[in-house]
């Protein structure tokens, strides 16, 4: 398997060194290649490097001032690259200006090593990746009443389906959601394939949608 290719856009060089570093003990899975530190060196080396994913800080110099969410949409043109919002804030303006300009996922930096390549491994794959309670931030600014679906969906699923499909929706790892239910990783994921196969779902992103529509996160 050929490991992710990554690059992160943050202009404090001990964190890009810190997320670099904690990277490369998953060499097999993800490979940081590039780096930089403004909204217009981001910009830049999106166009010029070849990535799956990109690690963007919210609060960048440079630009027009909008942070990292002006890196995104002038990158919209690059194929084949994602972006994963990594930031020590939560504040839900943040969360939703990142995600609003077509972030697929919002993660802070206080999550472990392990569970930032799950976040990219996630986003590189064309799901949604956030920190537990962010997701709600989402849900709530983007609304869900173009949703439509029968309740009788619900019947479908059992209890632990319905408890395991509750906590992936608002944003929790596999790891998370197991340690929550105690129960182990395997079980979450056949669980999360289980409800993904009854509901006729692709994703956790759809998931995150079909839930929040009928107010279940």
């Amino acid at each position: 398997m050929t490991p992710l290719r990554v690059a992160i856009i943050d202009d404090h060089p001990m964190i890009r060194a810190g997320v670099r570093a904690e990277l490369e003990k998953f060499p097999q899975r993800v490979q940081m290649v590039a780096e930089a530190d403004s909204v217009d060196s981001g910009i830049k080396m999106v166009h010029s490097v070849d990535l799956d994913v990109v690690l963007l800080d919210v609060h960048l110099p440079g630009g027009r001032g909008a942070g990292g969410a002006e890196v995104v949409p002038a990158c919209a043109d690059v194929e084949g690259v994602t972006f994963l919002a990594l930031s020590v804030s939560d504040a839900a303006e943040d969360v939703v200006s990142v995600i609003r300009a077509g972030a697929r996922g919002y993660v802070t930096k206080s999550i472990s090593t392990e569970e930032l390549v799950i976040a990219i491994e996630l986003v590189a794959s064309g799901d949604a990746a956030f920190s537990p309670r962010l997701a709600g931030f989402v849900l709530d600014a983007f609304g869900t009443s173009q949703l439509a679906g029968s309740d009788d969906e619900l019947d479908l699923l059992s209890a632990r389906e319905l408890e395991v499909m509750r906590l992936i929706a608002r944003g929790y790892t596999y790891k998370e959601t197991a340690n929550e239910l105690f129960i182990s990783i395997k079980t979450v994921e056949t669980h999360v394939s289980s409800v993904l196969r009854k509901l006729q779902l692709s994703n956790r992103h759809e998931l995150t949608r079909w839930a929040s529509a009928r107010r279940l996160v």
